[in-house]
């Protein structure tokens, strides 16, 4: 199945509007398919999120600006745990790192057309609770600024049957830098 395939945005909640929705998989599906040939093991366990929320919404405190907001759902699986057979810190992390990027790009792409996923500069993870094998998580990224030099997001993963806080992440980008022609 293509990857564009697994991803119907009529069926992902949100205010966010279909047309948002459709040309922000156009771009991600496009950041997926580069560089050619690469592997690794985020898309395995990435490719098994389930979208369920796109959303712009008011800043309360700053009514003039917005807040994008993302919501994915997955079930914690074998390849996911550690020996205790609970979630493994470091797929949280993945997953942490993934979940709370997409709400920067969403917003980035609602309000200046395009969708900024940025790079990496800091990760910052609190865990709460295990989730175990079997368990069905929630995972609720919000943005907390997206300028032109710094990108911020909070992620949440909840244990959705057991209402509980599994971890809690801050993740600080920066735009990605245009790469430079290699002159031979």
């Amino acid at each position: 199945m293509d990857a564009k395939e697994r991803v119907n945005v009529s069926l992902i909640g949100g205010n966010a509007s279909i047309d948002l929705k459709r040309s922000f998989f156009d771009i991600f599906y496009e950041q997926l398919a580069s560089p050619k040939g690469a592997k690794g093991f985020e898309s395995e366990i990435a490719s098994r999120i389930i979208w369920k929320e796109m959303s712009l919404l008011e800043v309360a405190e700053e009514p003039e600006k917005l807040e994008g907001r993302t919501v994915f759902e997955i079930t914690v699986e074998d390849d996911m745990v550690n020996p205790a057979g609970a979630l493994h810190g470091g797929c949280s992390a993945l997953l942490i790192n993934s979940c709370s990027t997409m709400p920067i790009a969403l917003l980035s792409l609602a309000t200046t057309g395009r969708a900024e996923f940025g790079a990496s500069q800091s990760l910052s993870i609190v865990y709460h609770s295990p989730a175990m094998l079997g368990d069905r998580l929630r995972i609720v990224g919000a943005t907390l600024s997206v300028g032109s030099r710094i990108l911020s997001s909070r992620c949440e993963i909840w244990n959705a049957a057991k209402h509980r806080l599994v971890a809690t992440g801050v993740h600080i980008k920066m735009p990605a830098s245009v790469s430079k022609p290699d002159f031979k």
